[in-house]
């Protein structure tokens, strides 16, 4: 029987095992393994291992390509693509990454474009990938349509997620993600499982009424958030990683995927990688020193940086072990043991 907490590294191997079993390939299955552990570690829930079994059964569906080898396209540019060839979309960043970050010190700022690839995890991940590497970066991606725009009824946009890092020499970066729409899907479908009513103001439902059933949500649209400023980002993000990049919009997802399932939806990616230091050549100032001023005055008001409550859980996960529920536990020994037959 497993056991309560689990070392970072035993929750990675067995994440992975897990993959491994229900037929998605090595390539495929330790990024997948490295980004949901990432999630249960910084005690971001709706993106750790509640993930697993949705990622399983987008395999059982045959929505996703468990044996793909991601393709590495690189003329020698400001941008770099690779092709996902269907499968997950974290194989296909972790193969971009060092042509990005050569490239970014190279001509100071580059771009990683990911067509093709099925996409379930957060982007902070691989911000703190770029951030760890003395790199500014930007991160997005459309989804598939559960958001209704602003003063809209009906689902367009995915809840499109946005992350933004800065990397800080002498301590955790500067690292904010976020989707688009008010709560992201996953957080909705946590409150669905534990039979709890969302707040107000998140959702309406399939008549355009607002809601605080999460059944009702998941039936009708989510809301932006901030309105209107909200949807304009989302649109930004819909054009952006979507048409630009020669790759499917939230619309187009939705009509690939079949519907609101549980199953991750295939889309493209867009990754925007910044040289600090190269920006601010020739102007007699240092980026990061300057930086770290405007961090400790916005902590001088008390105020806090976003990631600090992830950084916190990350220092406690690493020191004493990542806490899992006996019913995490359990399920994680069903996926295990069962493999695709534990899915729907």
């Amino acid at each position: 029987m497993l056991s309560s907490p689990m070392s970072v590294d035993a929750l990675a191997s067995l994440v992975e095992a897990i993959f491994l079993r229900a037929g998605v390939d090595a390539v495929q299955a330790a990024p997948i393994a490295r980004v949901v552990v990432a999630g249960e570690r910084d005690a971001c829930k709706s993106h750790g291992i509640y993930r697993v079994a949705g990622c399983l059964a987008t395999v059982k569906a045959g929505k996703v390509a468990p044996a793909a080898v991601p393709e590495l396209k690189d003329e020698g540019g400001g941008i770099i693509r690779v092709e996902a060839k269907g499968g997950f979309s974290n194989a296909a960043f972790e193969m971009g990454v060092p042509a990005l970050v050569e490239r970014a010190r190279e001509l100071g700022l580059a771009a990683l474009v990911i067509n093709d690839c099925v996409h379930f995890a957060a982007l902070w991940p691989e911000i703190e990938a770029l951030t760890a590497h003395g790199l500014a970066a930007l991160a997005m991606c459309p989804s598939y349509s559960t958001v209704a725009p602003a003063g809209g009824s009906e689902p367009l946009f995915g809840t499109n997620p946005f992350a933004f890092g800065w990397p800080r020499p002498d301590g955790d970066p500067y690292v904010f993600d976020f989707a688009t729409s008010v709560i992201a899907r996953g957080d909705i479908e946590i409150y669905r499982r534990e039979g709890r009513p969302m707040p107000e103001g998140w959702a309406i439902d399939a008549e355009g009424a607002p809601t605080t059933d999460p059944h009702a949500a998941l039936s009708g649209a989510l809301l932006p958030f901030g309105g209107h400023k909200g949807s304009a980002i989302a649109t930004m993000i819909e054009l952006l990683a979507g048409p630009m990049i020669g790759d499917l919009t939230s619309p187009e997802a939705l009509d690939l995927l079949g519907g609101t399932t549980r199953f991750a939806p295939k889309h493209g990616e867009l990754i925007l990688a910044f040289d600090p230091a190269r920006f601010a050549a020739g102007r007699g100032t240092d980026p990061f020193a300057r930086a770290e001023g405007l961090f400790e005055a916005i902590l001088g008001q008390s105020a806090r940086l976003p990631s600090q409550r992830r950084y916190a859980a990350r220092a406690e996960a690493l020191a004493n072990g990542v806490p899992l529920s006996e019913a995490e536990l359990a399920e994680l020994e069903r996926l295990y043991e069962h493999g695709l037959a534990a899915v729907e």
